[in-house]
């Protein structure tokens, strides 16, 4: 029986067939997963709308806690991408403490890295309206990752703040109110210490040079701002003139018999008429009853108001009181005649508008 004869052409016609069907299937596969991949690494996945939106990631926070925060925000267009380039990126294995922007237009691929090296966000801290060394504690506490209670121990601790060149009265006048870069990461001992370099800095030769001729300490020269800025808020023009007021009471002996100090030694910031039962209050902050500077400023003065201090007003008034018409300044007095006359007419401004304490 004779054998069947093989078409050897049509079988390699087959074969070839087959051979270009299977790499184009996998030319296909890899045009598209290289496609995919391309859109996960390196399309726009965040999209924050114009608000500005930021993460925080904690000491000892895993990268699924911190993929998961991210997720929580609102902004990721594609999460199962975002999570899938972590994976890639071995994200779990670099997961850095710190404060990150999810800035419009990132790419997974960016972020991530942004991640991984820890290229942080700087926040701005501010100072302002502090009197109380806890309201300090607690504003620092919330501008870095710290723990409870950690800044509060720090400006009550003797040691700590001589190691500083302070005490625990004094500290207060070592932060000089302005806006300061820092990461939130930043540990609560170099904040401090950050604190420190800026009042240095602040410090300058020629400021140094006018505290000298007015023969007060750095300190003093913030405790006295404090009291200037607590009189003069609205008007900084004007404080050069109340710090000539109590610079001249100083180098005469005389009380500084400053409202703004009773108020904080009576610890209610809620009186707008000083009365005679808040003048007794025995306080060394108050300085009806004691001459002198009291132990340490009432509030974060300013640097517009040390430099008032540092750059009085020279003129001989030693009184002054609110003027009547309530526009934020003050009626200036040479004698005690003179300013009972102006206290009377803002004592009886005070009564006609119904403000009795």
């Amino acid at each position: 029986m004779a054998k069947p004869q093989v078409d050897y052409k049509a079988k390699a016609l087959r074969r070839r067939n087959l051979y270009s069907y299977t790499v184009g299937i996998i030319g296909l596969l890899l045009i598209t997963f290289s496609y995919y991949f391309y859109q996960v690494f390196f399309t726009a996945n965040v999209e924050t709308k114009g608000q500005p939106t930021y993460v925080l990631v904690r000491r000892g926070q895993s990268a699924k806690s911190v993929l998961d925060s991210i997720d929580a925000t609102g902004v990721i267009v594609d999460k199962l991408s975002l999570h899938f380039v972590a994976r890639l990126m071995k994200y779990d294995k670099l997961v850095k403490p710190g404060r990150y922007e999810l800035k419009d237009g990132y790419t997974n691929r960016q972020l991530i890295n942004d991640l991984r090296t820890g290229r942080q966000s700087p926040l701005k801290l501010t100072f302002q309206n502090i009197r109380l060394r806890d309201e300090l504690a607690r504003k620092l506490s919330t501008a870095i990752d710290s723990r409870p209670g950690q800044f509060d121990s720090l400006l009550s601790s003797p040691s700590y703040t001589k190691s500083l060149g302070f005490d625990t009265t004094s500290i207060l006048t070592m932060f000089i109110p302005n806006t300061y870069e820092l990461y939130w990461n930043s540990s609560a001992d170099n904040l401090m210490q950050r604190m420190k370099k800026e009042y240095e800095k602040f410090w300058t030769p020629a400021r140094d040079a006018k505290r000298e001729k007015l023969n007060l300490t750095r300190a003093q020269v913030s405790t006295l701002a404090s009291i200037v800025e607590a009189e003069q808020q609205q008007h900084a023009d004007e404080r050069p003139r109340v710090a000539g007021v109590y610079l001249n009471r100083l180098k005469r002996g005389m009380k500084l018999q400053a409202d703004p100090t009773v108020v904080y030694a009576n610890n209610d910031f809620t009186i707008k008429r000083v009365l005679n039962v808040h003048l007794a209050k025995d306080s060394p902050y108050n300085t009806y009853l004691y001459g002198g500077l009291p132990p340490g400023p009432i509030n974060l003065p300013s640097i517009a108001s040390i430099d008032a201090v540092l750059n009085p007003e020279k003129h001989d008034y030693l009184y002054f009181c609110a003027k009547e018409d309530f526009s934020g300044y003050h009626a200036f007095a040479r004698n005690e005649q003179e300013h009972l006359v102006n206290a009377r007419r803002y004592q009886a401004a005070l009564t006609r508008s119904g403000i009795m304490k």
